[in-house]
């Protein structure tokens, strides 16, 4: 008897379009049902990070809203950026120095923590421990040189209630968002000192999945970015 070839199982073919997600709710009840990956391709890690970065966007977008509704509203003269965040060296005032040298320094811990995901992604543990450790270092600096910023002007008198230069709103201002933008940097020098040392251990080769780094990364680079536009608008402006 001839033998007739099997014929094969239609469910288990390979179809092309078996991968692709069910049209309508379906198909977003089955891209949201992973525990792991949002969309089968952003992981929830950096999804949940980029919501809350949203989240802290709309924080500071209307903080920086009110303080510029105040500058145009107010009579009340508002006193010199220049002239009340200048420092004096070798007998002569030199106008925003601090903020100039917390600029760069804060810049400057992006670029090392750009360079910590790279090497994170090589699986190079000690150059991605020691970049982040300087970027951590940085924002360590910044808050400190912020910390020093802060008692210059509490020592002049400036309160969030009161401003012996002018305009009473500028403390109340100047404390708030320096402060909120100041806490999220000492918060992110705690984290990335932490995921460093977890690198250093190797936590994560054994996993294999470094995308930790590139989160904290993401939340890095925010807060840098929050203060380019606290410095156009606060000590430029």
């Amino acid at each position: 008897m001839a033998s007739h070839p099997p014929v094969p199982d239609e469910s288990s073919s390979a179809n092309p379009s078996s991968s692709l997600p069910a049209p309508g709710w379906q198909g977003i009840a089955s891209d949201w049902s992973s525990d792991r990956e949002a969309f089968k391709q952003v992981p929830w890690g950096k999804a949940m990070m980029w919501i809350f970065l949203l989240s802290d966007t709309f924080i500071f977008t209307c903080f920086l809203i009110g303080y510029m509704s105040v500058r145009m509203t107010i009579t009340t003269p508002w006193p010199n950026p220049s002239e009340v965040f200048a420092l004096t060296i070798g007998g002569k005032d030199i106008p925003l120095i601090l903020i100039a040298i917390m600029t760069f320094v804060l810049i400057s811990s992006s670029g090392t923590m750009a360079m910590a995901v790279n090497f994170a992604y090589r699986r190079d543990r000690a150059k991605t421990t020691a970049l982040m450790l300087a970027t951590a270092a940085l924002g360590a600096t910044f808050v400190g040189m912020q910390a020093f910023e802060w008692s210059k002007l509490i020592a002049e008198g400036v309160r969030p209630w009161g401003n012996p230069m002018g305009a009473a709103q500028f403390g109340a201002s100047f404390f708030m968002i320096t402060g909120f933008h100041g806490l999220h940097v000492s918060l992110g020098v705690v984290y990335l000192s932490i995921v460093a040392l977890k690198v250093l251990r190797g936590d994560y080769e054994r996993s294999g999945n470094y995308q930790i780094v590139e989160i904290a990364g993401l939340y890095w680079h925010f807060v840098d970015l929050v203060w380019v536009f606290i410095f156009a608008f606060f000590y430029l402006w």
